[in-house]
This record gives C-alpha cells, structure tokens and sequence, in this order.
C-alpha cells in the first residue's frame, strides 16, 4: 500500500512528462505480470506474445512478427519459439530478414522474472546461430553485479546447450515438413546452417537435399551431386576450382568448390553421412592423370616445338606437357599444387622485403612441383602454332598461350606476368601489322566484298 511521489530536480523535468514516462515504463515494464499503468493507459499485465492463444499457427506468427517490429524493429523472415522450463526461461528467436556475417554478434533482449534486464546479452545462443536476435524472460539465470548482462555459469551454459538443441529440431522439423519455409531460410541463411551440419551429423544428413553448394554441374545440394558422382571431387580453394572446373567438367569429373565458408569441412564429412559416397580433393596430378595421353609418334614429332616451350616458360618457372582432352576450344591449361603457389609467394616476399625478413623468408624455401601448361593437342590452334617455323613467333605465341590460362584460372599476376602480357600482346600486333613484301600491312588490306556489294 505505499506510495511514492517523485520530484523533478531543476532541468530534468522531462523524464517526469506523461509520454516520456509512458515510453520508458514500456521499454523496461511491459512484461512485469502487474497491472502497471501511467495514466490511464496499461502499460504491463497483459500475458507476452508468446503466451497467448490465437485462432491458427498464421494469425499467431503475424502477432509474433508484429512483436518483433516492434520490440527489435525489423520484420523477421521466420521465428523460432524456445521454451526451457527447467531454467524457467520462455520466448522467441527471430530469424534476421537478411544475411549477416558469422563474425556478427547481435545482442539478445532479456528481461528478467518481466524486467527488462539488457538489450545486449551475449552468449545465449550457440556461435552457429549467429543469424538469429532473441527476446526471453528468465526467472532462474544470474545476473552480473551491474545487471547489465548475464553471468557466464553453469546455469547459462546449459541453457546454451538446450535453446541449440530448440533451434536444430526446429531446422529438423522445417526438412521434414515445411519445405518452402526451409527454402526461404537457406536462401538467405544457408550460412549460419552449414556452420552447424559442420559439428551435428544428424543436421547434416537432414540439410543434404538442400543446402546449395557451387559444382562443375551448376548450384546443387551433396545430395543431388553425390548421385550424379560416386566419387565427389572437391577443391579447398575458390582459385583451384577455377583453375580446373572447365577442363574437369569436359572431362566428367565432378568437382566441388570447396573455396567458400563451411564447404570443405562439409564435402569432407559427406561419406559419414552418405555411407558408399567418396570424397576426394582434386589436384593439379589428378587432371593431369585424367587427361588422354598423346600418341608417343606425335610427342615425338613435336620434341622440338615441346623443347622451344619448356625454354620460354623456364624462367616464369613453368612446365610444359602435351595431352589430348576437350573442349577443343581451350587451347591450354595451367596447372599447379597449392605448394607451389606458397612457394611463389614467399619468393615474392622475399623479393620485397628487408635484409632480415628476407634471410628469415629465405630459410622457410622449400621444394615444391612446377606449375605446369597442359597443352591441347586437339586444339587447332595449338596444332598451327607448333608448325610454326619462325623461333621468335613460336615463342611469343608460346607466351601467349600461357598468359590466357593465368587469365582464365584467374591467379593474382606477379610482375613478371603482366610484362609478359604487355609483351605477347604488342608482339602479335607489331606481327599482325608488318608491311608484306607488296609494301602494303596486313591490317590495310581491303576487306573483300560480299557480291551483293556490302561488306561481309
């Protein structure tokens, strides 16, 4: 029955206005379980959103989406409602509209036996749901001394541990049943999904038909791809699976672009969950092995035109190799081992740096394989190019096979790449401008005529 009157101190009367009053008993009260009101107007009492009873699952996930506009200010694409009566803990989890980073760490709403505790709580929900914002009243979790935050005990962990095990039955019941809702999730989240098939065997298994991954066939799901390929190939590095999809997918093997967040620790766990499935990485050996073999008479024939390319790419430390495979319009490919590539770069480091950083990148040198340019012995192109009887011209057509599979595997260029670049590209065009013998150049002869009389 007692009452307490507040007084303003001078200049501070503004917390004390009807509206202000009203905005900030709602922000902290609106779950208190007592008829709280400023004015007339009720503020607290009403059960939570999550408490009441609507007409049908629709009309009570718009008053949960209301609940988020209001209360976290975005409309959410889905909501997961938690329930852990031994903490006695109650709420939702929202699913954010649109995608985050898994470094992101939004803080979570908790009010505490209905008060409003911190709009900024941490590690309530494991690192993998990072693509959802909760809202919870507790009555059993500790606050810390400046009630700011939750402390970190056994208690919090073990709610961790069950409203994880709340969000994964969830995605399991979404597989199950609600298949476009799981879509419209993963179209936005497939992230934060893969982030938590990597640690559950059983999410993993349940996600297989629909967690999209990037192959030499298209977007597919494991599932769909392991059908297709008993043996998934897959690349640890987005730059690898450039450098070999084109070539590999000619050649029927399936490959997938294990480069991005999550995928290779997936691809590499998909034969415990798939039993009969393999999973093997792709290399620069394994193109080369799957490659059609050339006839040992035309190797042979070609010694000296293989001999005058191995010279050109010698000093850009780069093999040549002759085989047959298709497409017929890649007339090369380049080909090298993750080890070579950290060998080029610490000779790159070491080129730039000091005296002290340059001894230390000296003693890490190591002995890695060459890169090596697969050369098409279908190609036309390279069938012209090796009948070539001018030395300079064979070489500078040489060079410029080699700087279209750098563009093509899409590798950073080193200096000596872009001047080889600058130099093939000017020397085909000093050659394709040379005056012939007649005086005239060959980019200044008429175009023949069509015979209706235009231009071809």
């Amino acid at each position: 029955g007692t009452t307490v009157h507040l007084t303003a101190r001078p200049g501070t009367t503004d917390w004390l206005t009807h509206d202000h009053a009203l905005t900030l008993a709602r922000h902290y009260g609106n779950l208190l379980p007592h008829d709280i009101r400023v004015g007339q107007e009720r503020v607290a009492g009403a059960p939570a959103v999550w408490d009441r009873a609507f007409p049908s699952p629709e009309d009570r996930r718009t008053a949960l989406a209301g609940h988020c506009r209001e209360t976290l200010g975005f409309t959410p694409l889905d909501a997961i409602e938690l329930d852990v009566p031994l903490a006695g803990l109650r709420g939702v989890a929202y699913v954010l509209p649109s995608q985050v980073s898994p470094a992101h760490r939004a803080g979570h709403r908790v009010h505490l036996k209905g008060m409003l505790l911190t709009e900024r709580a941490d590690g309530l929900l494991p690192d993998w749901a990072f693509f959802l914002r909760c809202v919870l009243d507790t009555d059993t979790l500790r606050p810390t001394a400046s009630r700011e935050s939750l402390y970190e005990d056994e208690a919090l962990a073990a709610v961790r541990e069950a409203l994880g095990r709340a969000v994964r039955d969830w995605l399991a019941g979404l597989a199950a049943s609600e298949p476009e809702r799981l879509r419209r999730l993963l179209s936005v989240h497939h992230l934060g999904v893969k982030s938590l098939a990597r640690h559950d065997d059983g999410i993993l298994a349940a996600m297989l038909p629909w967690l999209p991954f990037e192959t030499t066939d298209g977007q597919l799901s494991l599932d769909e791809f392991a059908r297709r390929h008993p043996v998934v190939h897959f690349t640890r590095t987005v730059e690898e699976f450039r450098q070999v999809a084109a070539i590999a997918a000619a050649q029927g093997i399936g490959v997938v672009n294990g480069g991005h967040t999550y995928d290779c620790a997936l691809v590499e766990r998909l034969p415990s969950v798939l039993p009969g499935t393999l999973a093997a990485e792709l290399d620069a050996d394994t193109v080369t092995d799957r490659l059609d073999p050339v006839a040992p008479d035309d190797e042979l024939a070609l010694t000296g035109f293989l001999s005058a390319a191995r010279a050109t790419l010698d000093p850009l430390d780069c093999d040549v190799v002759l085989r047959a495979y298709r497409p017929l319009t890649l007339p090369a490919l380049l080909l090298d081992a993750r080890e070579g590539r950290h060998e080029q770069a610490r000779a790159e480091a070491a080129e730039q740096a000091d005296d002290l950083w340059a001894g230390i990148l000296g003693s890490l040198r190591g002995s890695a394989p060459r890169a090596r340019l697969v050369l098409n012995h279908h190609s036309p192109l390279v069938r012209r190019i090796s009948a070539l009887d001018d030395p300079r011209l064979t070489a500078t057509a040489v060079e410029a096979l080699y700087g279209q599979a750098l563009l093509m595997a899409r590798r950073p260029l080193r200096p000596a790449d872009n001047a080889l670049l600058d130099r093939t590209f000017l020397g085909l065009l000093d050659r394709s401008v040379r005056p012939r013998p007649g005086g005239s150049a060959h980019a200044a002869d008429p175009a023949p005529e069509h015979p209706s009389g235009e231009d071809r």
